[in-house]
């Protein structure tokens, strides 16, 4: 199962782009309100998540991603996604960051002499990374995505990651990205 974070201030095409090709891919996700199940993105598009913070745990988890945004704080401030960020790096699980989500980890320590992408203005808190000009990085088992315009990118990445090389370029060429 994949857990897809969304807090307040969230950016939708990330979130949602993203879960849109994880789901096209055949991949559980379940997305998570933190704190409420109500979550208002960035442009005040409300999503309702599939459960609270409050109702998550790590049973059956692959993957944590972090879409960012000007929410990007309201994430890393929530207890139950630093206890699902530390789970994923403990168990060798998939995480995936994009936009301004990879300075939580580069708070955490985790990027240090990885490769990372991040929103422009962000590079400074990829503690220790490699920051590139690429719209995805991936090192070992970290996805990062530079913004928005990369969320195709990202989220096929992310696939690719757990559904396969394959799965992923079916599921690119069935939504027409060239």
């Amino acid at each position: 199962m994949i857990v897809l974070f969304l807090a307040e201030g969230f950016e939708e095409i990330e979130a949602l782009a993203t879960l849109d090709i994880l789901r096209r891919a055949g991949l559980t996700v379940q997305t998570v309100g933190v704190p409420g199940r109500e979550v208002k993105g960035a442009h005040g598009v409300t999503v309702t998540a599939d459960v609270t913070a409050g109702e998550i745990d790590t049973d059956g988890v692959e993957m944590v991603v972090l879409p960012g945004g000007p929410g990007t704080p309201n994430l890393e401030a929530s207890e139950t996604v630093q206890r699902f960020i530390d789970y994923a790096v403990q168990n060798d699980l998939w995480l995936g960051a994009i936009c301004a989500a990879p300075s939580i980890l580069g708070h955490k320590g985790l990027l240090a002499g990885k490769k990372a992408v991040c929103y422009p203005g962000y590079e400074p808190e990829l503690k220790g990374a490699q920051v590139g000009s690429t719209s995805v990085s991936i090192d070992g088992r970290i996805i990062t995505g530079n913004g928005p315009g990369a969320s195709f990118a990202f989220g096929l990445e992310l696939a690719a990651a757990l559904a396969g090389r394959e799965k992923a370029e079916q599921v690119k060429s069935g939504m027409q990205i060239r």
